[in-house]
């Protein structure tokens, strides 16, 4: 059976732009050398944060092979493969390139909302189909269905190629149930950077974070700490970004991690619509929040 490998700071990488509204191929190399330099342990691409829905099929094979090519094998690389076409998410992963990718995060399907058999027999045939490791992602808040606890169980038990589940549930009564019931191979991911603390400090493997883009050595470290048991080392840390968890989502994601960036002079603040910028109030707390911590 499939072990899980994406344990520690997981990075949501998101995709810039330039002016003209490009992919800024130069920026996503800095920002996946930043990354590498400053503590993340493993990349996840080409996910929500990536603003994946507007980038077309031939700028995701780009970024792809671009990330692939700088990691050079350093890191893990989790990439979104999902949809709410179980055939047409099926014939993807049979027809994708994975060499270099070492898992899948697939999200739950949105919009038809099927039952909790629906999402059963979904990720069942996308496990039979995936040549690599497949991470569950639920969100309920963009999906619109919840995989439920009992689900997910099912799930780790019974498909071999299905390691861990990124959980952007909310409830960490849902986390807690999943981690006491889960078998021992199979782990939770943060999918709630405002949760990380709490969720590792239940049990969770790690996080996968929109705020490490900005943030990769603060987050490490506070991921770190937890799983050494020094809590209130980490406690502190978490502390420090309460304010900044929020106001990063205010506007939507990735609106509030691309701010912050181009505030640290990383990336042009460019989305592509229907995303717009965070608002000019937004973007002011932040900045002072910035200058609070000294970063």
């Amino acid at each position: 059976m499939a072990q899980n490998i994406f344990k520690g700071l997981g990075i949501a990488l998101i995709t810039p732009f330039t002016q003209d509204g490009e992919v800024d191929y130069k920026a996503l190399t800095r920002l996946v050398d930043y990354q590498i330099q400053n503590g993340a342990d493993f990349l996840c691409i080409l996910a929500t944060t990536g603003e994946t829905p507007c980038l077309s099929t031939d700028e995701k094979h780009k970024i792809k092979e671009l990330v692939i090519d700088r990691v050079r094998g350093r890191l893990p690389i989790l990439m979104g493969c999902g949809g709410n076409n179980t055939r047409a998410v099926v014939e993807e992963l049979r027809n994708t390139d994975m060499r270099g990718i070492d898992g899948v995060l697939s999200v739950c399907p949105y919009y038809n909302k099927p039952s909790q058999e629906g999402l059963y027999q979904h990720f069942r045939a996308i496990a039979e189909a995936s040549p690599v490791p497949v991470v569950l992602y639920n969100v309920p808040g963009r999906t619109g269905i919840n995989l439920k606890p009992e689900t997910t169980v099912r799930l780790a038990k019974d498909c071999a190629n299905i390691i861990a589940i990124k959980e952007a549930s909310g409830s960490l009564e849902q986390v807690d149930e999943i981690i006491k019931n889960k078998p021992e191979r199979f782990d939770v991911i943060s999918g709630d950077d405002a949760l990380t603390f709490s969720m590792v400090a239940s049990g969770a493997a790690g996080s996968i974070s929109v705020i490490g883009n900005a943030l990769p050595k603060e987050v490490s470290r506070m991921i770190r700490l937890e799983f050494k048991g020094e809590y209130e080392a980490a406690r502190i840390i978490h502390h420090r970004f309460t304010e900044l968890y929020s106001l990063l989502f205010v506007d939507g994601n990735p609106a509030g991690v691309k701010a912050l960036l181009h505030e640290m002079g990383f990336i042009e603040n460019v989305l592509r619509l229907p995303l717009v910028p965070t608002r000019i109030t937004t973007l002011q707390k932040m900045t002072e929040i910035l200058k609070t911590l000294k970063i």
